[in-house]
């Protein structure tokens, strides 16, 4: 027989196994101007601070 359904059982795992290592490794990677979105959060409350002045948690309750 040229394959058995074990011997292509065993390859599709193997093969997923890899494309799951592939994204891991992906997943993991530092995108460009992720430490300057860092920085652009709030330190008090964590939301994203628009513009350069002070965020709404600083200058009181919005109206």
């Amino acid at each position: 027989m040229p394959g058995s359904v074990s011997d292509v059982l065993v390859k599709i795992v193997i093969l997923f196994l890899v494309a799951m290592g592939v994204l891991a490794m992906f997943g993991r990677l530092r995108f460009p101007g992720q430490k300057r979105l860092s920085e652009a959060k709030c330190p008090k409350c964590g939301r994203y601070r628009i513009g350069k002045g002070p965020c709404s948690c600083e200058r009181g309750k919005l109206k």
